[in-house]
């Protein structure tokens, strides 16, 4: 086939590399800013051309035929440098622009990542943002997204992480609850408390912790807990509420806690057990998460710039004075 027969089937075919990523007509559609009618009836069309059924349609998915995919496998690395070509010659001349898909947990969005993309959209009027909040894991290529901004100890090999803070997990209550049912001394006595549960992740039903020794010749002390309540939650907002109201003893990241909580006035909330540390919740870092590629936007560029400097400026309350000189650092993994 010539280039002037194959010129009007580019668009076509590079949507078939997007289903490819999404299976979903409806996500690339979305993608393509296209509507989902258009999107099937132009793959009907390119696989009249072809001869050949490419796509598999049923009605929970869709999927490639071995033609499909032997197509998409060849192509997509060319779609790919031309779309990175394109990117790179745009950002050498001119403000940076362009959209930015990010994807965040709910709570971490809600509380302190969108007041940064406020200030980052003024001082940055060419660029644009969505935003999506969700706490499932999200497939950063498959789904289209350019960055995530996750809380975690291990980031993903295959993506690029830039540190942007460090974050720990706390265990708090109201002043009422205890008063009402007493202060833990040790772990091992939460089994008897009303436990607040994070829902979801390894660790839902058990709690570890750690003493750090005061020794250099004797180990730090390790134990785990199992415990129980009448709350399990997939969000830190919903259990930070009912640790609010009294109803036990809970988990949070040091993100969700309210201005003042345990250093206002009236302090609403006790940290329990503050000699010992908690192991295995919500990770030990935020990160900015990209999936590794030779170009970077000078769009996504400016706006990992931004929010490293916007959390390096005390954005997360509890963070210690002395992990704030390890925040600017960049990791490339």
């Amino acid at each position: 086939m010539s280039s002037d027969q194959l010129s009007p089937l580019l668009s076509d075919l590079h949507l078939l590399t997007v289903l490819a990523d999404t299976r979903s007509f409806t996500e690339a559609a979305r993608r393509l800013g296209v509507s989902k009618a258009s999107a099937s009836m132009r793959i009907s069309e390119l696989e009249r051309s072809a001869g050949v059924t490419l796509v598999r349609r049923t009605t929970r998915s869709v999927g490639l035929t071995e033609a499909g995919q032997q197509m998409v496998s060849e192509m997509q690395p060319a779609f790919s440098r031309i779309s990175e070509s394109y990117t790179a010659a745009k950002d050498l001349v001119g403000t940076p622009r362009g959209l930015i898909r990010v994807t965040a947990p709910v709570a971490l969005g809600r509380q302190h990542l969108g007041p940064c993309v406020t200030g980052f959209l003024k001082r940055f009027p060419d660029i644009h943002i969505e935003l999506e909040l969700t706490d499932r894991f999200v497939n950063l290529a498959n789904e289209g997204f350019d960055l995530a901004i996750r809380h975690t100890s291990t980031p993903p090999e295959t993506h690029v992480a830039w540190l942007l803070c460090e974050t720990r997990s706390i265990l708090l209550a109201s002043p009422d609850y205890l008063s009402r049912r007493g202060v833990p001394a040790h772990p091992s006595e939460l089994s008897a408390h009303d436990c607040l549960l994070y829902l979801g992740g390894a660790h839902g039903s058990s709690w570890t912790f750690v003493q750090p020794s005061k020794r250099r010749s004797t180990p730090n002390q390790k134990i785990g807990v199992s415990v129980k309540g009448s709350l399990k939650a997939n969000n830190s907002e919903v259990l930070r509420d009912a640790l609010l109201a009294g109803l036990g003893i809970g988990l949070l990241p040091d993100f969700s806690l309210p201005a003042g909580s345990l250093d206002g006035p009236t302090p609403s909330l006790v940290q329990v057990l503050p000699d010992w540390q908690v192991q295995g919740f919500f990770g030990e870092h935020i990160y900015a998460l990209r999936p590794w590629s030779p170009q970077l936007p000078k769009a996504v560029q400016c706006f990992v710039a931004y929010l490293r400097e916007s959390f390096a400026e005390g954005f997360i309350s509890m963070a210690s004075p002395e992990n704030m000189s390890k925040r600017q650092g960049i990791i490339k993994i």
